[in-house]
């Protein structure tokens, strides 16, 4: 039985993706707020650590899977709260979890990022920077202090993809894979609440894909699912753009 560790497995990916691996016949391990085997705030160090330990005594020396999903969207105030979890909470994750990785059958793991990493001017922005330095007490500050208050969003998520590129070459020697998926609008409660958003609302509400639907989450479910899986076997250091053709549409010519 492949045991699998799943931050945000109470929300809209999470929970779909808790459900489809279920299925196939994986021990899950949830990591959130509320509803999960491990209850934990990945915005602080105690939260954090809380996590890992737990997630250790219970996958019992091994795991074959993780997923980051855990994260909060652009209208949670303070923004800082964004960086806190949606890049160091998932780093923390990757980082203290790998020893365990090491030790599973054909591991993977799946950080969960976002299209809106390129959708806005989050590529060397100050607060990404910081991310990508490390600096989380002033990523969060200048996150805060941040002109767009949808900045601690994009670049903590824009940072959270360029370190899965970065470790592909450590991870891949320690024999695990890892991979980004970088969804578009998906029918979560982070995605209505930006919808609802005075500020936020019209520019989320003109965010259409392509394709003219808005994603299921287990739309974006299926898509870990595979890149977990052994079909996915060569598959690393990548992101994945499952954003009904978004990216593609504001770079068509950048990939």
């Amino acid at each position: 039985m492949a045991v699998i560790a799943v931050s945000g497995s109470a929300g809209g990916i999470g929970s779909a993706l808790r459900d489809l691996l279920t299925c196939e016949g994986a021990q899950v391990i949830g990591i959130d707020l509320h509803d999960a085997e491990v209850i934990a705030d990945l915005g602080g160090e105690a939260g954090r650590a809380q996590a890992l330990a737990e997630v250790t005594r219970l996958a019992r020396g091994r795991l074959d899977g993780l997923v980051c999903a855990a994260g909060v969207g652009g209208t949670v105030r303070p923004p800082a709260r964004m960086v806190a979890v949606n890049y160091f909470g998932a780093l923390a994750l990757m980082e203290g979890l790998l020893p365990l990785l090491r030790e599973g059958e054909r591991p993977a793991a799946v950080a969960v990022a976002s299209v809106s990493a390129t959708s806005g001017p989050w590529r060397g922005h100050p607060v990404e920077a910081a991310c990508l330095a490390g600096d989380e007490p002033l990523a969060c500050r200048l996150a805060d202090a941040a002109e767009n208050p949808y900045a601690g969003y994009g670049c903590s998520k824009h940072a959270l993809a360029v370190r899965v590129r970065r470790l592909a070459g450590e991870w891949g020697a320690a024999g695990v894979r890892l991979n980004a998926v970088a969804p578009g609008p998906v029918d979560t409660a982070l995605h209505r609440a930006a919808l609802e958003d005075p500020v936020l609302g019209p520019r989320a509400r003109a965010f259409v894909p392509p394709l003219g639907v808005t994603a299921e989450p287990e739309e974006i479910a299926r898509v870990i699912q595979f890149l977990l899986s052994p079909a996915a076997s060569f598959v690393h250091g990548s992101v994945w753009f499952a954003d009904g053709g978004c990216d593609a549409v504001m770079r068509p010519n950048l990939f």
